[in-house]
């Protein structure tokens, strides 16, 4: 586990756009914060990173938002409507053991559908206006423990 502090949006973005050249088919990526913590700038990051150009959207009403054009697809979920029900009918397998990455919101809500290995990263807005991020990212196995650990190297030789 290590955390970071963005001093800004584009910052934000950057960090996440250095992940994505670290994901694989498969990665499942947790993101966690309050509302209006910085999840969807998380995730433009990240699509910049896979090369996506397209314009990225908060999925609270579509719920999944497909993103297929760049190196990996990118599956952009927002579950907080599940609260009540689950993921159970949704078909998220296809998803998140599928050939691209998922990006979950408010994934305590489908707690039981999740694999066994993915990355949290939570997002905590800081400083006098909010315009900071602290950013964590939590490990859960080894494939993401090994993945934080490389990231955190490029991160610091960048020098954040």
């Amino acid at each position: 586990m290590f955390t970071l502090t963005a001093k800004n949006e584009e910052e934000t973005k950057w960090i996440a756009a250095q992940l994505a050249q670290l994901l694989e088919p498969k990665d499942v990526i947790l993101l966690e914060g309050d509302l209006g913590a910085g999840k969807t700038t998380f995730t433009k990051g990240l699509a910049k990173g896979l090369g996506i150009d397209t314009v990225i959207k908060s999925p609270t009403y579509t719920l999944i938002r497909e993103y297929t054009k760049g190196r990996l697809p990118l599956y952009h979920m927002d579950v907080y409507r599940l609260e009540d029900v689950g993921g159970d009918d949704m078909g998220l397998e296809e998803y998140l053991y599928g050939n691209g990455v998922s990006v979950i919101e408010w994934a305590t809500f489908i707690e039981e559908e999740l694999p066994d290995a993915y990355l949290t990263i939570q997002l905590v807005p800081t400083g006098e206006f909010y315009e900071n991020r602290e950013v964590t990212f939590i490990p859960t196995g080894e494939r993401y423990d090994a993945l934080v650990e490389t990231l955190q190297g490029i991160l610091k030789k960048e020098g954040q």
